[in-house]
């Protein structure tokens, strides 16, 4: 699905990701895991677009998006959510994954004027999509509150929500599971995996629990200082000196380049 090729991202004289290449297989929930500082976050970034790359190449299915624009990666079916929850405060649960979704009509104003019942038609679609993803994600209860006023872990399921509403292929998941009680983060486990056997989503997602990687990953990309430490399965980061060090040791390590 995602194709990372020797990219490189520097803020200034910093190297924040140094030469990392790794894939993201089609229709399997990958881990990208490894210390503070190693560099995850800023990989999402890349691969989502809101960091510029200096060298080396993103690929989606096999298309070269490492010079597009976020937006444009979003219509090529790649979604991300966010450490911090992006919602919109004062709007509603509903509104916000209404607005959240990809309205091709309603983005044209000509269409919005002119071309009426095809645009309302879009928005009851959309309005049909944004009930069944709150049921779904079982908000039902807080539908019509502020999402200003939700709890941490209503906020990570409505960013899951948000990004469902774009009809992906793949989400990024940005420590989805950060800060939240572990009943809420037994359900978004299991709404992740739901998604992925059902509708055959691929995902990546940063976690630092190994324990809950476990339950959810196929494979795992660990990343440290900025570079690929190791991949392989859960077990095998687990029982590797180099992980262990990285996590524990003080990064000591042979990372690949």
């Amino acid at each position: 699905m995602i194709t990372v090729d020797k990219v490189n991202v520097s803020f200034g004289g910093l190297k924040a990701v140094d030469g990392v290449s790794f894939e993201i297989p089609t229709g399997r929930i990958t881990g990208l895991i490894g210390p503070n500082g190693a560099g995850k976050t800023t990989m999402f970034n890349a691969i989502a677009g809101h960091v510029p790359v200096q060298s080396g190449r993103i690929l989606l299915e096999a298309i070269d998006i490492t010079r597009l624009k976020p937006h444009q990666r979003a219509e090529k079916g790649l979604a991300r959510t966010f450490q911090i929850p992006q919602e919109f405060s004062r709007l509603t649960v509903l509104e916000n994954l209404m607005a959240a979704a990809a309205m091709p009509l309603g983005e044209n104003v000509f269409n919005v004027m002119f071309r009426r019942s095809r645009f309302l038609g879009e928005e009851e679609a959309v309005y049909r999509a944004a009930r069944e993803t709150v049921t779904f994600l079982e908000l039902d209860r807080v539908i019509d509150e502020k999402a200003g006023n939700l709890s941490g872990g209503q906020k990570k399921l409505l960013e899951l929500g948000r990004a469902l509403m774009r009809n992906p292929r793949i989400i990024l998941l940005d420590e989805i599971g950060a800060g939240i009680n572990r009943t809420l983060l037994v359900k978004i486990a299991e709404k992740i995996k739901l998604l992925n056997r059902e509708r055959g989503l691929t995902f990546c997602l940063i976690e630092h629990d190994l324990d809950y990687v476990s339950r959810l990953c196929d494979g795992v990309v660990v990343m440290a200082q900025g570079r690929l430490l190791m991949r392989g399965t859960v077990d095998d980061v687990r029982h590797d000196e180099r992980v262990i060090e990285a996590y524990f040791g003080g990064g000591k390590y042979e990372a690949q380049g």
